[in-house]
C-alpha cells in the first residue's frame, strides 16, 4: 500500500495542529515504531515535526505557556485560551521567521553539547521574541495575533492586555524560573535576596506586575501553590494580617479554598467504589495535611481568628471526616470476611464457606483499607494518627485468626467449600497486604496454596 495522498496528509496535519499537547506527545509516541510503513511514515513525519514546533513554543514562551489552559476562563488564578498560545506563535512565524529559525537553531546548539561543555544562552533570541509578542498583541494587524487577543476577550474581558503584560514580563519570569528549584528546597538570606531582587525587577517593570510575577512564577511549579515559599521569602514571613490586605492575599485565598473542596470530596468517599478509590482519598488527606502545613510555615497565623482559626478549623474537619473512615474500616472487614457459629457443644466462630466472599463486602473493605494505608504518612501531622494505630492493631490479629480458621477449615473441606476457603484466604491476603505489608501477605498466599490443593482451588486460582 503506497504512502497517503497530500489530500489526506493535509487533513491530519489540520488534526494534528489543533489537538493539545498531550494528544501530540501521545500520537508520537504510538507512531515511533512506524519507521518502515510507509503508509504512516508521513504522519510520523508530520507529528514529529508539530510535536518539535511545540516544545520550542514551549520553551520560548515558557513564561505564559502554563497559563494557556482550556478556555482560559479559570475562577482562580491567572490564566489564558490554550489556543491564543497557538496563535500567537504562528504569528510570530509570520512577523518574525528569522529570529524563529534562530530560536530553532539555538535549540538545536544546546541539545548537541556535550555534557562538559557551557550551552550557548538562549534567553537573548526567547526575549526578543516574547517582546516582539507583546507588541503584536497590542497592535499588530496580522490574523494570528488579532485572533488571540479576540480569544483573550472572549474569556474575559482585559485579558488581552494581561497576556501582553506577562509577556512583558519574560526576561525576569525567565530568569527567576532557573533559580525556582533553589529558592524552593532552601530557605536564607541568599535565597531570600535573590527572591526579592527578582520581585524587584519585575515591579521595575511595571508597579502592579508583582501578581502577574507570582502567578507566573506558580506556573512553573508542580504544584504551583508552592510559591507561598517565595512570597513569603520577599515579604519576610508575614503575618496573615499584613499579607491578607495586601495584592497577594489572593494566593493563600486560594490555597485555603483548594483545601475546602479537597474536604468536601474526602467526605463524600464512595465505600462501594474501590481501592482506587481509598487511594485516591488517600492522597487528598495527604494534600490538605501538606497545603496546611505549608500556609502555617509560610505566614505568621494566629489560631484565634482570621486565616489561622479558618485554618485551624480545616485541620480539625480532615481529622474528624478521617476518623469517620476508619472507624467504618472494621465493620467492612468483619463484613467481607462473615463466620458463623460452629457445630457442636464448643462455642466459637468458623469462617462461611458455603458461599463465596461477596465482591461488594470485599470492594468497601479495600476501598477503607486502601485510604487507612494510603494515610500513613500523614496521620501524625493531622492529628488522627492514634485511630489509626488503634485500628490497625484490632485489623492484625483480627486477620490473622481468620487466616489460621480458613486454613483448618480448607484441609477438611471439599468441592465448593475447597475453592470458598481459597478465595477467602486470598481476600484476606490482600487485607493483609494493606494492615501489615506484602511480605505477610506473600506469606497467607504460599499457605493457601498448599492448604487448598486440589481441582477445588484451580477456579478460584484462575
Amino acid at each position: 500500500m503506497g504512502a497517503l495522498s497530500e489530500r489526506k496528509i493535509e487533513i491530519v496535519r489540520t488534526l494534528v495542529e489543533s489537538a493539545p499537547d498531550k494528544i501530540v506527545g501521545g500520537l508520537q509516541q504510538a507512531l515511533s515504531q512506524s519507521a518502515n510503513d510507509s503508509v504512516l511514515s508521513s504522519v510520523r513525519l508530520l507529528v514529529e515535526a508539530e510535536a518539535a514546533d511545540r516544545r520550542l513554543r514551549n520553551v520560548v514562551l515558557q513564561c505564559v505557556a502554563p497559563l494557556c489552559v482550556g478556555d482560559g476562563k479559570g475562577r482562580s488564578g491567572l490564566v489564558f485560551p490554550a489556543y491564543a498560545l497557538a496563535c500567537l506563535w504562528r504569528g510570530l512565524k509570520i512577523m518574525a521567521p528569522k529570529d524563529v529559525a534562530a530560536a530553532f537553531a539555538v535549540d538545536a546548539a544546546i541539545a548537541a553539547t556535550p555534557e562538559d561543555r557551557r550551552p550557548p544562552d538562549p534567553s537573548g533570541i526567547y526575549d526578543l521574541l516574547a517582546r516582539t509578542a507583546a507588541e503584536a498583541i497590542r497592535s499588530s494587524e496580522l490574523r494570528d495575533f488579532r485572533t488571540a487577543a479576540a480569544v483573550c476577550e472572549r474569556a474575559r474581558p482585559g485579558a488581552a492586555e494581561q497576556l501582553a503584560q506577562c509577556l512583558d514580563l519574560a526576561p525576569v519570569v525567565r530568569r527567576a524560573s532557573h533559580r525556582l528549584p533553589e529558592w524552593i528546597a532552601h530557605g536564607g538570606e541568599e535565597t531570600t535576596a535573590a527572591a526579592r531582587l527578582a520581585f524587584k525587577d519585575a515591579v521595575a517593570v511595571a508597579d502592579d506586575a508583582g501578581p502577574r510575577f507570582f502567578e507566573m512564577l506558580a506556573g512553573q511549579l508542580t504544584p504551583s501553590w508552592l510559591v507561598m515559599r517565595v512570597i513569603s521569602a520577599v515579604m519576610d514571613k508575614p503575618t496573615e494580617r499584613y499579607l491578607a490586605q495586601s495584592e497577594l492575599g489572593g494566593f493563600a485565598e486560594r490555597v485555603m479554598d483548594e483545601i475546602d473542596v479537597a474536604l468536601a470530596a474526602l467526605g463524600k468517599l464512595d465505600v462501594d467504589a474501590g481501592a482506587a478509590a481509598g487511594r485516591a482519598a488517600g492522597k487528598l488527606a495527604q494534600l490538605i495535611t501538606q497545603q496546611d502545613t505549608e500556609l502555617g510555615h509560610c505566614i505568621e497565623l494566629t489560631r484565634e481568628s482570621g486565616w489561622g482559626k479558618r485554618i485551624f478549623n480545616q485541620k480539625k474537619a480532615l481529622a474528624a471526616v478521617a476518623e469517620r473512615h476508619l472507624r467504618e474500616t472494621e465493620k467492612h472487614v468483619i463484613a467481607a470476611l462473615p463466620t458463623e457459629a460452629a457445630k457442636g457443644r464448643v462455642k466459637k466462630s468458623v469462617p462461611v464457606l458455603a458461599t463465596a466472599p461477596d465482591p461488594a463486602a470485599v470492594a468497601r473493605a479495600m476501598t477503607l483499607l486502601s485510604f487507612a494505608d494510603e494515610v500513613r504518612s500523614c496521620a501524625n501531622y493531622a492529628g488522627f494518627s492514634a485511630t489509626q494505630a488503634k485500628l490497625l492493631e484490632k485489623l492484625g490479629p483480627l486477620i490473622d485468626h481468620d487466616v489460621e480458621s480458613a486454613l483448618e477449615c480448607a484441609r477438611t473441606a471439599q468441592g465448593t467449600e475447597m475453592a470458598n476457603a481459597h478465595a477467602r484466604l486470598l481476600v484476606a491476603a490482600d487485607f493483609c497486604a494493606l494492615v501489615r505489608d506484602e511480605k505477610a501477605a506473600e506469606l497467607v498466599r504460599r499457605r493457601a496454596v498448599s492448604a487448598c490443593q486440589g481441582e477445588a482451588a484451580q477456579p478460584a486460582d484462575a
